[in-house]
C-alpha cells in the first residue's frame, strides 16, 4: 500500500513538474513570438544567370556559412526562409531574413554564387494573393527519426531541383505554388543522438520508443519531439548481453548506419517545410498541392528517411503561418547537404522553361570610379549609377577623360538617347560648349526645353526644314591650303557613303579634283560642282584661279581632251548625285550661300550651344546624312585651326552625334585620331557595328577611351565580348535589361576594367524657352528665304550671261571653226591705253612663248620688257586671271614706241587710213607719217581687238592687228 502511495506521489510530482515545464515553454514561445513581431525582415529576390555553373555543392557551402548566425547565448535562434515560387507563370527564388542580417546573408549567397543578382523584392508575393482564389497548404514531416538522412544530391543522376521546378512550371492563369524552407542553426548536441543510436545498434542493444510514463518522468514535454520523430531510449538487454557477440547486420542496416554516420559529421539546422497552392477552386488547389508534395518523394529512400505530408489544410491558419514565416515550434534536423539538396539555385543543366533567369551579370566598379560628391561638378559629367550588389552610387566621367572620346552602342529603345540627354543637359548647366547632331530631331526638340534663360543667346539652332529662315552653311568656303584636302575628303566621302553602290574610281577622281579646284575660288559653293563640269566659262574662271599645278593640269591637259561621249559618261553620275542633292530649294538655300552665317570656330571658342536638327522625316535620309557629315567635317576643320593656340589654352568642345552611323564616312577615322589634341571631344552612339564602314569601325575601337554597351544583338555581342572579357561574355551582352549598361571607362587617362551600371533617369526640370531660343537664333544667324533665292538667282544669271558672250564667233582671217567647240574660253588683256584685247585661251601659252621669242630677237626694234615675259595671272577677270599688257613697248631704232592699242568703231569709221591699213600684212601702228618709214613688225601672237564672234584658224606667225570690221573680215575670208 505504501509503495502504491509513493508511486502515485511520484506520478503526481512528475505531472506537476511537467505542467511547470509546459508553462515555461509556452512563456518562452510567447516571448519569442513578441520578438518575432518586433523584428524587421527583408525579402530578397535572387535572379540567377542562365549560364550558372554553380550547383548543389555551392549551396551546401552557403548553408555552412549561414550557420555562423548561431548564437549559443540565445534561447531562440534567428531563422531564415528560402523559398521557390511560381508567380505570373515564372519561377522565382527568394530569401527571407531579419533585416539586421541582410548584408551577412547576401554576402554568403554572393560568395558561392558571385554572378547572381540579389535585390529587395518590391512587395511580398505571399501578401498579394487574389481573394477569389482558393488555397490549400500542408507541412512536410519526416517519416522516421531525424537521425536518419534523406536522399541527397550526390545520389541523384539528375539535379533534384529540376523535378521541383517542373511541377511549379505547370501552373496556368492566376494559379500559384509556393514552397518554403525554414531553417535555423542548432548546436552540435544533435549529433550525439545519432552517434548513440549507431553505437547501440552495433553493440546489439535494443532501441525502443519511450513510454508515456517515461516521458513524464524524464520531463514529459521535453520528449514531445521524440514521440513525433521516434526519438529513442537505449536500454540494456537481458542479463548476459555484455557477454554476447555483436549482432550481424544486414546490408540495408549497414547502409542505414553508414548514412547516419555521414549525416552527423556535418553541420545541422532545424528545418520545416511548408507548401501552399492556390487555384480557381479547392479541387484544383489540392491537386497542385499534391503534385508539389509528390516532387519531394524523390528524397525518400528505403531504409533511411523521406518526407510525408501532414494533413492538408484549407483554413486561414496555414496561409498566415506561411506569410509570417512562422517557426515557433520545433522542426527536424537536416544537415547542410540535405538542405542543399532541397534548395539550391538552378544550374545550367536545369532546363525548365519558366525560370526567371537574370538578364545579365553584374560587375564590380573600379575603386577609383569618379563618384558624385568626390569630384567638382564642373569637372564631372554624371551619366550612370552602379548596380553591383550593395554598390549604388552615381558616377560620371571627368572632363579630361572625355578628350579620349566616348562611344555607346545598343539596340533601339535600350536607353542610349536618354543617357545622351542627361550628359547634354549637364554640359549646358555647367556652361560648357557643345554641338549636337541629331538625325531624328526628338533629342534636340527635348533639349530645347532644358536650356536656362542665361544660355538662350548661346544657342544656334540649325534646322534645314526651317525653310523660311535658312542658315548659310558653305562647306567650300575658303580654308587654309593645308586643310583643303580634308574638306575634299569629307565631301567625297559623304557622296561615296550615300551612293556607294554606284560609286567608281573615275567618279571619285573627277569629284575630288572638282572640289579641290573650287576651294581656290573666293565665292565657290556646292552649286559650283555641277556648274563647273558643263560650263566652259565658269570652268575657265576656276582654272585660272587654281594654284596647285597638278589639279590645274587635270583640267587643261586631261579634262579638256575628253571627247563629248566620254565626258558625258564621266560627268553624268556626278551631275545626277550632286544635282539630286541640290535640286531641293530647301537645301540649295543653305549650301548655295557663298558666305556662311555661322562661324564654327567662334562657336567652339565661345562655348556656344550648336543644335543641328537633321530629322530624317523632315528633310530625307540622304540630305540628313550629307548635311550631317559635312557639318562634322566643318567642325573638325575649325578644331584643327586651333593649332596656333597653345594646347592648355584650347577650350574643350563636346560634339554629340546620335546614331552616328548616318554620318560615319571614311574620313571620320581622321577625326577620331586627330580631334583629341584640339580638345574636340566626341560622344557617339549607334545601334550595331555593321552600320559602320570597316575603316571607321577600326578607328572607333582603336581610339575611344570610354566604351558603353547597352543590349546588343548576337553578332555584335560576339565582337564586343573581346572588349568586356573576362568580366562579361556574349550571353550577358544580349540579355541586358533596358537602361542597363556595361562600361569600360577612361579614369585619369587609363581605361578601367569592365563593370555594370544603370543609366540615370531622365531630367525633369524644364525651363520652357523653346520658342524664344528658335526666334533668337533665326534673328542672329538666318536670312529670309526670299533674299537667299534672289542672290542665288543673280549668281546663276550672271554666269548664264557670261556664257552667252563666250558663244559669240570671232571675225578673223582664216577658215571658220566648228561650232562643237564654241565653249572655248578667252583671255582678256588690256593695252597701255586701257582698252580690251582678247586672246584665245588655248593659245595663251604660245603667245607667251612668242613674246619670249620677240624679246630675244636681235632686231633693235623688238625689245620687250622682262615684266611681259611672265604675265601675272592673279587678277580675277571674267574669263580668267587678267594678263595685263600695259607698258607693252618695244625699243627699236630711233627709240620709237610701238604700242598695241585697239581702235574704237568711231575711229575706224572716220579714218580713211584704216581701210588701206587693213590691206597691209604688217602694220606699224605707232609710226608718225612725217617720220621715215620703219620696218614693219610681224606680230608673233594671235590677238583680237574685240570679243570674237567666230572661231577661225589663224596664221600662228602673224596677225593683222587692225582688222576690226566684220565686212572686211568677210571679204578677207572670201
Amino acid at each position: 500500500m505504501l509503495a502504491i502511495i509513493i508511486l502515485l506521489g511520484c506520478i503526481l510530482l512528475a505531472i506537476i513538474i511537467g505542467i511547470i515545464l509546459l508553462i515555461i515553454r509556452m512563456q518562452k514561445e510567447e516571448n519569442n513570438l513578441e520578438n518575432f513581431v518586433d523584428e524587421q525582415y527583408v525579402l530578397l529576390e535572387i535572379l540567377v544567370p542562365r549560364n550558372n555553373e554553380k550547383g548543389p555543392p555551392h549551396s551546401e557551402s552557403m548553408f555552412a556559412a549561414l550557420h555562423g548566425i548561431f548564437d549559443p547565448g540565445k534561447n531562440y535562434q534567428d531563422h531564415i526562409s528560402f523559398e521557390i515560387t511560381s508567380k505570373n507563370k515564372y519561377i522565382l527564388f527568394y530569401c527571407w531574413a531579419p533585416e539586421r542580417l541582410k548584408d551577412f546573408v547576401e554576402g554568403q549567397i554572393y560568395a558561392q554564387y558571385p554572378t547572381v543578382e540579389i535585390r529587395e523584392a518590391p512587395e511580398d508575393y505571399s501578401l498579394n494573393l487574389n481573394a477569389n482564389l482558393k488555397f490549400a497548404g500542408t507541412t512536410l514531416e519526416l517519416n522516421k527519426s531525424d537521425v536518419f538522412p534523406i536522399k541527397t544530391f550526390p545520389n541523384f543522376e539528375v539535379d533534384p531541383l529540376a523535378s521541383i521546378t517542373s511541377v511549379l512550371s505547370k501552373v496556368s492563369g492566376d494559379q500559384q505554388v509556393w514552397i518554403q524552407l525554414l531553417v535555423r542553426p542548432v548546436s552540435d548536441d544533435w549529433r550525439q543522438k545519432g552517434i548513440s543510436y549507431v553505437r547501440a545498434i552495433k553493440a546489439g542493444e535494443s532501441v525502443e520508443k519511450p513510454s508515456l510514463s517515461s516521458r513524464i518522468i524524464l520531463g514529459a514535454f521535453d520528449f514531445t519531439k521524440e514521440v513525433v520523430k521516434t526519438a529513442t531510449t537505449v536500454t540494456p538487454q537481458e542479463s548476459g548481453a555484455g557477454e554476447s557477440e555483436p549482432p550481424k547486420l544486414s546490408g540495408p542496416e549497414e547502409e542505414a548506419l553508414s548514412a547516419i554516420e555521414q549525416k552527423v559529421v556535418k553541420l545541422g539546422f532545424e528545418a520545416k517545410i511548408r507548401i501552399v497552392a492556390s487555384a480557381e477552386n479547392e479541387v484544383q488547389a489540392r491537386s497542385k498541392l499534391q503534385n508539389a508534395v509528390s516532387a519531394f518523394k524523390q528524397f525518400n529512400a528505403t531504409n533511411i528517411n523521406g518526407f510525408v505530408a501532414k494533413e492538408i489544410l484549407t483554413n486561414q491558419d496555414i496561409l498566415e503561418k506561411y506569410q509570417q514565416r512562422s517557426f515557433q515550434k520545433d522542426g527536424y534536423i537536416l544537415n547542410i547537404e540535405e538542405l542543399a539538396s532541397i534548395f539550391h539555385l538552378p544550374h545550367i543543366t536545369v532546363e525548365t522553361p519558366s525560370i526567371a533567369w537574370a538578364g545579365a551579370k553584374k560587375g564590380e566598379p573600379p575603386s577609383n570610379l569618379p563618384i558624385a560628391g568626390t569630384v567638382d561638378d564642373i569637372d564631372l559629367t554624371l551619366f550612370g549609377r552602379t548596380n553591383f550588389r550593395h554598390f549604388n552610387q552615381k558616377f560620371g566621367i571627368k572632363s579630361r577623360d572625355r578628350r579620349l572620346h566616348f562611344y555607346a552602342i545598343g539596340k533601339t529603345g535600350t536607353g542610349k538617347t536618354t543617357m545622351l540627354e542627361n550628359m547634354i543637359i549637364d554640359d549646358i548647366e555647367e556652361g560648357r560648349g557643345l554641338a549636337v547632331v541629331d538625325p531624328h530631331g526628338d533629342l534636340i526638340e527635348h533639349i530645347l526645353n532644358f536650356i536656362p534663360e542665361k544660355r538662350i543667346q548661346d544657342v544656334i539652332y540649325f534646322a534645314p526644314h526651317d525653310r523660311q529662315f535658312p542658315i548659310g552653311f558653305n562647306i567650300l568656303e575658303k580654308v587654309d591650303d593645308d586643310l583643303k584636302s580634308i574638306v575634299a575628303s569629307g565631301v567625297v566621302g559623304v557622296f561615296k557613303k550615300i551612293f556607294g553602290e554606284s560609286w567608281g574610281p573615275r567618279l571619285e577622281y573627277i569629284l575630288r579634283n572638282t572640289v579641290l579646284s573650287l576651294l581656290d575660288l573666293d565665292d565657290a559653293t556646292m552649286l559650283g560642282i555641277t556648274r563647273v563640269l558643263v560650263d566652259k566659262a565658269y570652268r575657265k574662271k576656276m582654272v585660272d584661279k587654281i594654284k596647285d599645278p597638278v589639279i590645274k593640269d587635270f583640267w587643261v591637259s586631261e579634262y579638256e581632251q575628253y571627247d563629248a561621249k566620254f565626258r558625258t559618261e564621266a560627268v553624268a553620275p556626278i551631275q545626277n548625285k550632286v544635282g539630286q542633292f541640290l535640286s531641293t530649294s530647301t537645301i540649295r538655300n543653305i549650301v548655295g550661300q557663298s558666305k556662311s552665317t555661322i562661324d564654327i570656330r567662334e562657336i567652339m571658342d565661345n562655348k556656344r550651344i550648336f543644335l543641328i536638327d537633321l530629322a530624317v522625316g523632315k528633310v530625307g535620309e540622304d540630305v540628313s546624312s550629307l548635311l550631317g557629315a559635312m557639318m562634322i567635317t566643318k567642325i573638325q576643320l575649325a578644331a584643327m585651326q586651333r593649332a596656333n593656340v597653345p594646347e592648355d589654352e584650347r577650350i574643350d568642345f563636346y560634339l554629340y552625334v546620335d546614331e552616328f552611323q548616318n554620318f560615319a564616312t571614311e574620313s571620320f577615322a581622321t577625326i577620331l585620331s586627330e580631334a583629341r589634341k584640339y580638345h574636340l571631344n566626341l560622344i557617339m552612339t549607334n545601334q550595331y557595328i555593321a552600320q559602320m564602314p570597316e575603316v571607321v569601325r577600326d578607328a572607333v575601337f582603336g581610339n575611344i577611351g570610354s566604351l558603353v554597351s547597352f543590349r546588343v544583338g548576337a553578332t555584335d555581342a560576339d565582337f564586343l565580348q573581346k572588349e568586356f572579357e573576362p568580366v562579361f561574355d556574349a550571353n550577358d551582352l544580349v540579355n541586358m535589361d533596358n537602361y542597363d549598361i556595361y562600361v569600360k571607362m577612361a579614369i585619369d587617362g587609363v581605361t578601367s576594367n569592365a563593370f555594370s551600371a544603370q543609366t540615370l533617369p531622365p531630367k525633369t526640370k524644364r525651363f520652357g524657352h523653346r520658342d524664344q531660343i528658335i526666334d533668337f537664333s533665326r534673328h542672329r544667324y538666318s536670312q529670309s528665304r526670299e533674299e537667299i533665292e534672289e542672290k542665288i538667282q543673280q549668281w546663276s544669271n550672271a554666269l548664264a550671261q557670261e556664257n552667252i558672250e563666250t558663244h559669240k564667233k570671232d571675225t578673223v582671217i582664216g577658215q571658220e571653226r566648228s561650232e562643237k567647240i564654241k565653249n572655248l574660253g578667252y583671255r582678256k588683256i588690256k593695252s597701255l591705253t586701257g582698252n580690251d584685247w582678247y586672246v584665245r585661251e588655248n593659245q595663251k601659252s604660245k603667245i607667251r612663248n612668242q613674246i619670249e621669242n620677240v624679246s630675244q630677237d636681235k632686231a633693235p626694234f623688238a625689245k620687250i620688257p622682262e615684266s611681259l615675259r611672265h604675265p601675272p595671272l592673279a587678277e580675277a577677270e571674267q574669263y580668267g586671271a587678267g594678263t595685263r599688257l600695259d607698258n607693252f613697248v618695244s625699243n627699236g631704232a630711233g627709240k620709237n614706241q610701238i604700242e598695241l592699242e585697239s581702235k574704237s568703231k568711231d575711229e575706224s569709221n572716220h579714218s580713211s587710213d584704216d581701210s588701206s591699213a587693213t590691206e597691209s600684212k604688217y602694220q606699224d601702228v605707232s609710226q608718225d607719217k612725217n617720220e621715215p618709214a620703219k620696218p614693219k613688225i610681224p606680230p608673233r601672237y594671235s590677238i583680237y581687238s574685240k570679243k570674237p564672234k567666230n572661231y577661225a584658224k589663224v596664221d600662228k606667225s602673224f596677225f593683222d592687228l587692225n582688222r576690226f570690221n566684220k565686212k572686211e573680215d568677210t571679204k578677207s575670208r572670201r
